[in-house]
């Protein structure tokens, strides 16, 4: 809001203008979020009609098109395919315009899933620019900036796009001028905050063109162009002309640069060289028609990004963790309403909900997950207000959504409206009150899922029935959080997208839930645990033993029941030390990392408690500065699962599920939990692009911070290896991850900064965040071939826990049997994939545009979009392959689905048109640029695979393929 304030309205305000006075002028814009607040809240109706007519005659041009750009290090694929989706929707409504190119310059290090994405999305090229300095200058002497691009292993060349890497100068105008100590090209100067100076003239306003200096002026321009093309492969240079928060005033900025422009063409024979207004397109058009044999790159990344020795961009991978935790849990929580809200539409025609209210709702989510997903946002590296803009909307979005899901129940059950029934999505510390709680639990994903859910209840004397009145195994203790309340933990069986009910009543004489019971051990001095022969103590369920030492109270192995081998397993947190005053040396900031020194161990004592019991067995562990502080600084929460007969217990035996508390740390501190084991992993790491694909992380020496260089994202995976066992790790928020030694892998948690850098002064990012953070990571460990099987179901069983919402029963009623849930009929079928699918997507986006594409660009062009009701007829449908060809002998094959029987439950599905990524192509009429390689020495385009015939698709392994579904109206 800002922003639009001091500049960013007055970019398209001036922008629209001045290229309307030019019909050599051009102009590219990338982030829908500002485009669209200028759009609703600005623009009169004739600038709207000078940007469509801008648009068909591709002097404007989107690039990108998604609603910000996202940051590729620390953001999950789901929500990268939102915010794209969420801003082609726009444009391709309103403008019937289809981005085809990437802009990527601003993100700190590059994925390889984005150009997977971009190419599912029908772009023809990608734009990048932030890669390692001293990988860039490398590239850039042997030109090599430009390569096709194979992101996927397993999609290989079909989704192959050709990739350009900005040089040196990156994609800001070189302002130095060699005849004037002004700058130059920045006419306008820059923007100030958080008002426009009241007389219109702007600091570092460039030295203007005039006939004294205008050859000195083109000379300069010329000599930067040259520089460049020895740097590329053909005679066109792209010179990016502009920068952050440029072209307030582009009547200034235009007026200068015409001058010029006019002049370097007039001089052409004497400068060697003509320049044009352009569009990226028209840049790569221009590339493609030379028709070059290009280089091919493989799904290597381009993570961790460093811009000089001693400043690696690795301290954004955690930096506000607390952010990032959220967003995950916002992400998730949209994606549970998503589906919540089709089944009901589709079910329940007559229902009461006010579809166009409860699409706003989950709007309102939508912008909030897709906005902070930008490359300042999700990264941790806004200020503290900006920060606090992200949660609110982020909270809001979520409240709203809660509020639709609970609605639905409501009508659903024709529940009497007495009072608020569905309070909210429970959240642990709302202790409830006595009287007898009901919980529904939805399960968001399409497999059935046995997994546990927390409810907080006040007496430990407590019994659960689900629908039928039938027992429920539970296990109640107290509470990691408070004295006074009591932790429940519900043994729920829920089938594919579908919700149970479960009464909680005070115990009445009947099955009760099992009541942990508890042992505490003595606090451990550290510092004198090597002078006692080791006292090892087993906890057990029937996938795992793990032991503790009770002279360290620290684990000290775990044992795979299966194979029976064991692994010496030890985890401490250790803290880097690192330096805030720019003076002494180099700084850790909200972006960088640059420690000291090795990482120090923070606690000399370590307090345990047990809580054993049926169902499962939590280790309280307390870390402590010394033996007789009062506070612990550290906590861990180990849980292990027991299943009782019955029940399929697979994934939760698996899982050892732990939860940190970390925090609040001391200055210039950033905290670590190191697990150490005996594996032979020789520093070998492997991490997660974006929850979508591994890649393979071998530890690199380097002459400096070796350290920082050494981390990388982990978005929901990483893992070490030896030649016969794997250890697992999965995050519901992301985190920087290394290997500092053979068998070893840290987790940076938390960081807590200051420095005096004049730059972090004056836009406060200094990260001085005193938080408390309490994220969860699941661990599995054993055989290669077992953990393949489990990571990928498990990964996503963390990200999209089931949805609680819970009320009170009034009055002693007896629930009524909700009709949902006695499976009578047709309707009530679970929606279910295999378990190497995923259903990533299940949504009704509500965009009214026509999926025939002539038929679309028709009616905008004769002004006849129907304005109105968002179309509630259209169903999203992704589904995603979750294994890489050859990765698993079973799970790797691909999938034959019948979307017709997949999607039984909501109704008679009618029609399926296949669509691109984001919706805006349909797969049969998109054809994209086929660059040349040594592999295809052909140049033409890429047609889509196969198209569904009868309504049965084959998906093959990494495909994420979409789908618009039209059910039969009933």
């Amino acid at each position: 809001q800002e922003s639009m304030h001091a500049y960013a309205a007055n970019v398209y305000t001036t922008v629209i203008e001045e290229l309307m006075k030019g019909k050599q002028r051009k102009f590219i814009s990338v982030e829908q979020e500002f485009f669209r607040l200028w759009w609703d809240m600005v623009a009169t109706d004739t600038q709207k009609q000078q940007v469509h007519q801008l648009l068909q005659e591709g002097r404007l041009e989107f690039v990108i098109g998604g609603q910000v750009m996202h940051d590729e290090a620390v953001t999950l694929i789901d929500d990268q395919i939102l915010q794209l989706t969420e801003g082609h929707g726009f444009l391709y409504e309103t403008f019937g315009f289809r981005p085809q190119f990437s802009w990527h310059v601003d993100p700190f290090g590059a994925s390889a899933t984005t150009p997977t994405l971009f190419a599912l999305a029908g772009f023809n090229a990608h734009l990048i620019s932030r890669i390692d300095y001293d990988l860039k200058a490398d590239m850039q002497k042997n030109k090599k900036l430009q390569f096709v691009w194979q992101g996927s292993p397993s999609l290989s060349a079909r989704q192959e796009i050709f990739t350009h890497v900005m040089d040196q100068y990156s994609y800001c105008t070189p302002s130095q001028l060699p005849f004037s100590n002004r700058s130059g090209f920045f006419w306008n100067g820059f923007a100030t905050f958080p008002d426009p100076p009241k007389d219109g003239v702007y600091p570092n306003m460039s030295l203007p063109v005039t006939d004294a200096n205008l050859h000195l002026y083109a000379q300069t321009m010329v000599a930067n162009i040259k520089e460049r093309a020895a740097w590329f492969r053909t005679g066109e240079v792209l010179w990016p002309w502009g920068c952050d928060k440029q072209f307030f005033n582009a009547s200034v900025q235009y007026s200068n640069m015409d001058l010029l422009v006019d002049y370097i063409n007039k001089h052409s024979a004497e400068f060697g060289v003509t320049v044009q207004y352009a569009t990226v397109s028209d840049y790569f058009q221009a590339v493609y028609s030379r028709n070059l044999t290009w280089e091919t790159r493989d799904s290597q990344d381009f993570l961790p990004y460093s811009t000089e020795p001693f400043q690696a961009w690795t301290g954004f991978y955690t930096s506000r963790s607390t952010l990032k935790g959220i967003a995950r849990r916002a992400s998730s929580l949209l994606y549970a309403g998503e589906s919540f809200f089709t089944q009901y539409v589709q079910k329940h025609p007559e229902g009461s909900i006010c579809k166009c209210k409860a699409l706003k709702q989950l709007q309102s989510l939508r912008w909030a997950v897709s906005e902070v997903q930008h490359h300042d946002g999700i990264t941790g590296t806004e200020s503290p207000k900006v920060k606090d803009m992200y949660l609110n909307n982020l909270m809001y979005g979520m409240f709203n959504v809660k509020k639709l899901m609970a609605s639905i129940i409501f009508d659903i059950n024709n529940a009497k409206k007495n009072g608020e029934v569905y309070s909210s999505v429970y959240t642990k510390g709302s202790g409830k009150p006595d009287v007898d709680l009901y919980v529904v639990v939805y399960n968001p994903l399409a497999w059935n899922i046995t997994t546990f859910v927390t409810v907080s209840v006040s007496s430990e004397a407590m019994s659960v029935y689900d629908e039928l009145g039938h027992s429920v195994p539970a296990q109640v203790q107290s509470s990691v959080e408070s004295q006074s309340t009591y932790d429940l933990y519900i043994l729920v069986e829920i089938s594919g997208l579908s919700y149970r009910k479960y009464s909680i009543k005070p115990l009445d004489g009947q099955q009760s839930a099992f009541v942990g019971s508890s042992i505490k051990y003595r606090r451990r001095d550290l510092t004198r645990a090597g002078q006692q022969s080791q006292q090892l103590f087993p906890v057990v369920n029937s996938c795992y033993q793990i032991v503790f030492d009770q002279n360290t109270n620290l684990m000290h192995s775990i044992t795979d029941r299966e194979t029976n081998q064991t692994v010496q397993f030890t985890q401490e947190f250790l803290e880097y030390h690192v330096n805030g005053d720019t003076k002494k040396g180099p700084i850790s900031d909200n972006y960088l990392f640059a420690p000291n020194a090795s990482a120090v161990p923070v606690s000399k004592a370590v307090g345990l408690e047990v809580m054993f019991g049926n169902l499962m067995t939590e280790i309280r562990q307390y870390f402590y500065s010394n033996v007789t502080s009062q506070d612990y600084i550290y906590a861990v929460y180990t849980r292990l699962y027991s299943v009782p007969e019955g029940y399929d217990g697979k994934l939760l035996c698996h899982r050892i599920e732990q939860e940190y508390s970390v925090g609040p740390l001391e200055l210039n501190r950033e905290a670590v939990l190191r697990t150490s084991t005996n594996l032979n992993t020789r520093q070998l790491l492997y991490t997660d692009n974006n929850g979508y694909q591994m890649q393979k992380r071998p530890f690199k020496a380097y002459v400096n911070n070796t350290v920082a260089r050494n981390y990388y994202p982990m978005v929901q995976t990483a893992y070490i290896e030896d030649d016969t066992t794997r250890l697992m790790l999965l995050a519901e928020r992301a985190h920087g991850v290394s290997s500092q030694g053979n068998g070893q892998v840290e987790v940076m948690l938390h960081r807590r900064l200051w420095n005096n850098l004049q730059w972090d002064l004056n836009n406060n990012l200094t990260l001085n965040d005193s938080s408390v953070v309490r994220p969860v990571i699941w661990l599995i460990l054993g055989a290669k071939d077992v953990t393949n099987t489990l990571y990928r179901t498990s990964g996503l069983a963390l990200e999209h826990r089931p949805v609680v919402m819970f009320g009170a029963l009034s009055g002693g009623d007896k629930p009524k049997l909700p009709r949902q849930l006695q499976q009578n009929s047709v309707r009530d079928l679970p929606v279910t994939v295999p378990p190497n699918l995923h259903l990533q997507t299940l949504s009704i986006p509500g965009w009214r545009y026509s999926s025939n594409h002539a038929e679309q660009v028709r009616s905008i062009h004769m002004g006849e979009q129907k304005q109105g009701d968002a179309d509630f007829s259209r169903v999203l449908l992704r589904i995603r392959h979750l294994y890489e060809v050859g990765e698993d002998p079973v799970l790797s094959q691909p999938v034959m689905v019948d979307l017709k029987s997949l999607l039984k439950g909501l109704g008679s599905v009618a029609a399926v048109e296949e669509r691109s990524l984001t919706g805006t192509w349909d797969v049969n009429t998109l054809e994209r640029w086929k660059w040349k390689t040594a592999q295809y020495p052909g140049k033409g385009f890429f047609n889509s695979t196969e198209t569904s015939e009868d309504f049965i698709v084959t998906v093959h392994p990494k495909e994420i393929r979409t789908f618009f579904v039209y059910f039969q109206v009933q």
